[in-house]
């Protein structure tokens, strides 16, 4: 192969990404027989909620549930093509499963997508005024300083060695 067909081939994913922006963006395709689909962002520390986004699909007005841990959060409906968002509790130092549930009269809940979220903000960071307790010099100033002694220790022992070394062969 010629190198100018090669630098082609390797070109192409990266221009068809550039030129088709539509494409980059639906890159984890949604199920296309969802009726809608759920993002879920990090719990917030100040608030201890998950921001929960539901965007509708279809042309058509749809009705969801959220649940986390199996008890029900939110309910409502959602218009067509539209996104509404929910904010869901999750507790410190805990862990949630929240689920979007799709419901209609014709057939009962089905799950549409699930996801687990952590709330590992840090706690009791109201107390220090915003600034972390302190806890001693940093781990790289005595790493630094060791080195320095390590390095003197060593140059005064070669530097002996090295007053005393044409003498000893004599």
């Amino acid at each position: 192969m010629r190198i100018g067909f090669r630098l082609v081939l390797a070109a192409l994913p990266v221009g068809a990404v550039l030129l088709l922006p539509a494409a980059a963006e639906a890159w984890p395709l949604p199920d296309s027989g969802d009726p809608f689909t759920m993002t879920v962002d990090d719990v917030g520390c100040r608030s201890g909620r998950a921001s929960v986004r539901l965007h509708n699909q279809t042309r058509q007005l749809v009705r969801f549930d959220l649940k986390a841990d199996g008890v029900s959060m939110a309910s409502g409906s959602i218009p067509a093509r539209k996104t509404v968002v929910r904010q869901i509790p999750v507790n410190k130092g805990s862990r949630s499963e929240i689920e979007a549930y799709s419901v209609s009269e014709h057939q009962p809940e089905t799950l549409i997508d699930s996801s687990h979220v952590e709330n590992d903000c840090p706690w009791g960071h109201h107390r220090h005024g915003g600034r972390l307790p302190y806890t001693g010099p940093p781990a790289d100033l005595m790493g630094k300083l060791a080195t320095a002694g390590g390095l003197v220790v060593m140059g005064g022992i070669l530097w002996w060695y090295g007053s005393i070394w044409p003498r000893s062969s004599m």
